[in-house]
């Protein structure tokens, strides 16, 4: 369908070595745009995958945590295809301990790499953007955008920040030509929620709590992320869009 094709698109796709972050780059691959895959690691598998599908696909690697690189990075990024359309900043970190331990470092490295850098990435890849007077933006929000956790204060604080961003920016830029939205996705089999599955009563807990019956996997947010990317959603600004199997309908 025409409302959903991103041929002729570049995107940028950030945390892309594996899980989420690599399905969302492959299925905009699969919808028609070229993307560059930004982690600190490697993206050599996502890479591969997008070219076996006869897509264009570059990578970057890049410790987002560190705030002086995101110029350069973005800077990289545009030379590959001349512009960068679509941004989705899915690089995140979690740190797990009780409020009570919860210890600087790890709260300053969450806040560094989910919070910090997503503004910064908004920052700089909006501005060109706005001189376009087009383009779109999704972040990756989480359900303790609404929620509070437990053992995760620094997440928890820097996925409400995430929904906070996605809002105060829509207000400046949804007139300009730019939506800037937000996938919050559910419980989500992927590395980050392994301590979860590994806990049988945990695990047992949050499962029955999910109106599907089951938790997501990272293919379940492909859909999402083509509307957000695509024209289907470009009268849509500001929105936390919850990817659950109805967690947040209990």
């Amino acid at each position: 369908m025409k409302l959903f094709d991103l041929t002729g698109k570049a995107a940028m796709v950030t945390g892309t070595s594996g899980g989420i972050g690599q399905t969302l780059a492959v299925g905009l691959a699969e919808a028609g745009a070229s993307v560059v895959c930004v982690t600190a690691t490697s993206s050599d598998e996502t890479v591969e995958a997008i070219r076996r599908l006869g897509g264009k696909a570059e990578q970057i690697s890049a410790d987002l945590g560190k705030a002086e690189i995101l110029e350069d990075v973005v800077r990289q990024a545009m030379g590959f295809f001349g512009r960068i359309d679509i941004l989705v900043n899915n690089a995140g970190i979690i740190r797990r301990a009780p409020a009570a331990q919860h210890n600087w470092q790890d709260w300053r490295d969450v806040l560094d790499v989910n919070l910090s850098s997503v503004f910064y990435l908004c920052q700089l890849v909006g501005r060109h953007m706005l001189e376009r007077g087009s383009g779109k933006i999704i972040n990756i929000a989480s359900m303790l955008s609404f929620q509070g956790g437990i053992n995760v204060p620094g997440y928890t604080a820097s996925k409400h920040g995430v929904a906070g961003i996605t809002k105060a920016l829509a207000n400046e830029w949804a007139g300009k030509g730019i939506q800037v939205n937000a996938i919050a996705p559910g419980y989500i089999r992927t590395r980050n929620t392994a301590p979860l599955i590994a806990d049988e009563n945990r695990y047992r807990s949050i499962t029955e709590r999910i109106p599907a019956g089951r938790w997501g996997e990272p293919e379940d947010l492909k859909g999402a992320v083509i509307f957000l990317a695509s024209a289907a959603s470009d009268y849509v600004n500001g929105h936390v869009l919850c990817v659950d199997g109805g967690w947040m309908a209990r």
